[in-house]
This record gives C-alpha cells, sequence and structure tokens, in this order.
C-alpha cells in the first residue's frame, strides 16, 4: 500500500503564493508520474501538472506560467510551486501517483487531499 500525504495549502491573498508537497511512502519499488489535481465545490476534479520521473512536464494550459511542478525522487517527494493565485485557484488540490509496488504490482493512489482558499 502506498500512501501520499499533502501539505502546504492555506488562505493566501489574490497575488501571493504558495508551495504544496506530497510525500509518498509505502512499499515503493519505482514511482512513475508524480502529479497534482484540483477540484472546485461543484465542479470536476481537473489537471493542474504531472511529471514523470526524469522530469518531464505536463501543465494544464491556463496555469502554465504561474505554476510550477518539482520533484525529489530520493524522497519520493512532489511540489507544486504556484504564484500570482487568483480567486479562481481556489479548491481542493489532490496529489496523484502512479507507482510500482516493492513486488512489482502497479497501482494508482491518491492523496486526501489540501485546500488552497485565495481571497480577493
Amino acid at each position: 500500500q502506498v500512501q501520499l500525504v499533502e501539505s502546504g495549502g492555506g488562505l493566501v491573498q489574490a497575488g501571493g503564493s504558495l508551495r504544496l508537497s506530497c510525500a509518498a511512502s509505502g512499499s515503493i519499488r519505482s514511482i512513475n508520474t508524480m502529479g497534482w489535481y484540483r477540484q472546485a465545490p461543484g465542479q470536476q476534479r481537473e489537471l493542474v501538472a504531472t511529471i514523470t520521473s526524469v522530469g518531464g512536464t505536463n501543465y494544464a494550459d491556463a496555469l502554465k506560467g504561474r505554476f510550477t511542478i518539482s520533484r525529489d525522487n530520493a524522497k519520493n517527494t512532489v511540489y507544486l510551486q504556484m504564484n500570482s493565485l487568483k480567486p479562481e485557484d481556489t479548491a481542493g488540490y489532490y496529489c496523484n501517483a502512479v507507482f510500482v509496488t516493492a513486488w512489482g504490482a502497479p497501482g494508482v493512489s491518491w492523496g486526501r487531499g489540501t485546500q488552497v482558499t485565495v481571497s480577493s
């Protein structure tokens, strides 16, 4: 079993910045892709950004230039630096990982989420 724990959310004024972290733990052989998704009340969960084990990144078009995803493979941790935050960025932010367990089984895990609230 692989657990993901997010941290770093909170309340910030428009124009401010936050850095989210997500640490994976458990019986992990390797983690392929890690990513961030977000879900606002009454809306579907949407992609924010993903990053592969070799650093390849993919972003939601609307977030390019403001959000930056990075990763520390030694710590099994993914980060999301969010700058120039807007009220419409308010959402629960969820970490995701695609991995292979220590015994060779593929899997996907989600964190429980961390709330980001941007005030105007």
